[in-house]
């Protein structure tokens, strides 16, 4: 049963056309009727679990939120990026590339993930902070403030803290 439809309402951005959509039944802290935000396509917010994009998010090109995953704020998530599990999008937050953020991770503010980085477990990206390339951030870590992390860096730990 779908969960969700367009409002009609279009949004010109950067070349795409994104469609505002609107919860058609209740799930989680959604409720029938609520305005959501934008999507290019169906494919890019499955009908499945509780996951939402809420106020003036923008989900385009193969990028899928799925399971619980949350987007919230101005982020913005494209290419073929997936945000699934538990996982929370925020702020003015920016998800690309071939991205995975899964798990219980957090990415707000103005963080930027891209390149084929993995961001999972209870992980926290925030601030300006970027991860690109085949970065694979797990575990209690948190990154922030003006962090960089590219290459094949694996930080997997309770302990790490990046700034």
């Amino acid at each position: 049963m779908k969960k969700y439809e367009f409002t009609g309402e279009t949004l010109d951005w950067k070349g795409k056309t994104l469609h505002r959509i609107r919860a058609l039944r209740d799930f989680g802290d959604v409720k029938a009727g609520d305005i959501g935000g934008w999507i290019e396509e169906e494919k890019n917010l499955s009908h499945e679990g509780d996951c939402w994009i809420y106020s003036e998010a923008k989900i385009y090109g193969n990028a899928a939120i799925k399971n619980n995953a949350v987007i919230r704020g101005n982020a913005v998530v494209g290419g073929h990026a997936v945000v699934e599990d538990d996982a929370v999008v925020g702020g003015h937050a920016v998800i690309g590339d071939d991205a995975i953020i899964r798990g219980y991770a957090v990415i707000e503010d103005n963080a930027v993930i891209g390149g084929y980085a993995a961001i999972g477990d209870h992980a926290v990206i925030e601030d300006h902070a970027v991860i690109g390339d085949d970065a694979v951030i797990n575990g209690n870590t948190i990154i922030k403030d003006n962090a960089v992390i590219n290459g094949r860096a694996v930080i997997n730990s309770d302990r790490d803290y990046m700034t």
